[in-house]
């Protein structure tokens, strides 16, 4: 008879936890460690070379392909959220809201061009959210189905600002 270590209590969020499962991504071990680099929720979210160099530190061996595809997977399945960094040329990862609707997703975001910190505009507009569900129904009349808008301001976060005085 074989036994079976115990399995690993729930750390995930069950929102999150829901999202994998709907996505069919498992739950090994990269995607484990990956999740408690987001959870921590640094600041200004990571880069995949500063998430690789985050694994390898905690001694996690992961090939870069390997994470480049995680975090993609992730993105995907609206665990992560993912945004350029036109600066460094590069992506970013975030972990996404927990509400992470559709119409959430046309939230415009203020993103600090200095820290990297993003902060969501929850009190957008009706216009600003009408406009970007006109975009979405515009693609599903060409028969497109869209995910989600971005709808980003870049500049300089009032800390950023301080700090800089």
């Amino acid at each position: 008879m074989v036994t079976r270590a115990p399995r690993e209590p729930a750390v995930v969020p069950a929102h999150i936890q829901t999202r994998l499962e709907a996505a069919g991504l498992r739950r090994t071990l990269a995607t484990r460690a990956v999740l408690g680099l987001f959870l921590a929720q640094p600041p200004g979210g990571l880069t995949h070379a500063q998430a690789l160099q985050a694994l390898t530190a905690r001694g996690l061996d992961i090939n870069r392909v390997t994470l480049y595809r995680l975090l993609d997977r992730l993105a995907a399945c609206g665990v992560l959220q993912r945004h350029t960094d036109d600066q460094a040329r590069t992506w970013r990862f975030n972990l996404a809201p927990e509400e992470g609707g559709a119409e959430d997703g046309a939230l415009p975001r203020f993103e600090c061009d200095a820290c990297h910190r993003q902060f969501r505009l929850t009190d957008a507009s009706e216009p600003t959210r009408a406009m970007a569900q006109d975009l979405l129904s515009s693609l599903a009349r060409l028969g497109h189905q869209g995910a989600r808008v971005d709808v980003s301001v870049h500049g300089t976060c009032a800390g950023c600002v301080e700090a800089a005085s």
